[in-house]
């Protein structure tokens, strides 16, 4: 809309102030103008709104984060909504029997599909896909900076795997940081008992894939 109402257009990146403090510069005397920039105005007023809902939310969660008690905001790439994410989508990490069935759960562990004399691994599509965005988020911010997450990639890189195939070993062995950080908090939390085991921090269901979050 902006872009017809100010001849040189907008910002491609724009924020509900800097697209109000553009209108407050435009005057239209036509019915046509007039009624476009109040249409404008009404959507800058529902983006105010909701980036403050927006805003509550991520207080909300990093609020509920920090009362957890986690360090999973201590791995490299995992923030407050990231680890959110996670605790929510995971709740107690006892329902994992290993490393590698959490692998399974988030989608990370790979398919074989071997023939022969060839080793060959396909990439899993199931498992909770939302833990595997986090995995891949984490992956990413790791592989941009100077950590052992891009030591690692750069070392699969250099055996002759592709991107995609390098990325995928990387988020399954992200996979079992994240899980032995879990299982860390679990034995060591404030609510362990006396064998360093703790119970459920979250409302969750043991005996289903997806617990209340």
């Amino acid at each position: 809309m902006l872009t017809n109402l100010i001849p040189a257009g907008a910002d491609r990146h724009l924020t509900a102030e800097r697209a109000a403090e553009l209108l407050r510069g435009i005057r239209p005397r036509d019915a046509a103008g007039k009624t476009l920039r109040g249409l404008a105005a009404d959507l800058v007023a529902e983006i105010r709104q909701r980036d403050r809902r927006i805003a509550k939310a991520a207080a909300d969660i990093q609020a509920a984060v920090t009362d957890s008690g986690t360090t999973l905001t201590a791995l490299c790439g995992v923030g407050a909504l990231t680890a959110g994410k996670i605790l929510g989508r995971v709740g107690t990490i006892d329902r994992f029997r290993s490393a590698a069935a959490f692998a399974t759960y988030t989608g990370t562990a790979p398919i074989d599909v071997s023939s022969g004399d060839v080793v060959l691994h396909r990439l899993s599509r199931a498992g909770d896909r939302q833990l595997n965005l986090c995995l891949h988020v984490m992956a990413l911010t790791q592989i941009r900076q100077d950590t052992s997450g891009r030591a690692y990639y750069l070392r699969k890189r250099s055996e002759g795997k592709g991107h995609k195939e390098a990325m995928r070993c990387l988020k399954r062995r992200l996979s079992d940081v994240v899980y032995r950080q879990l299982r860390h908090d679990a034995n060591n939390g404030p609510e362990a008992g006396p064998g360093g085991h703790s119970g459920a921090a979250l409302s969750s269901s043991a005996a289903s894939s997806n617990p209340t979050h």
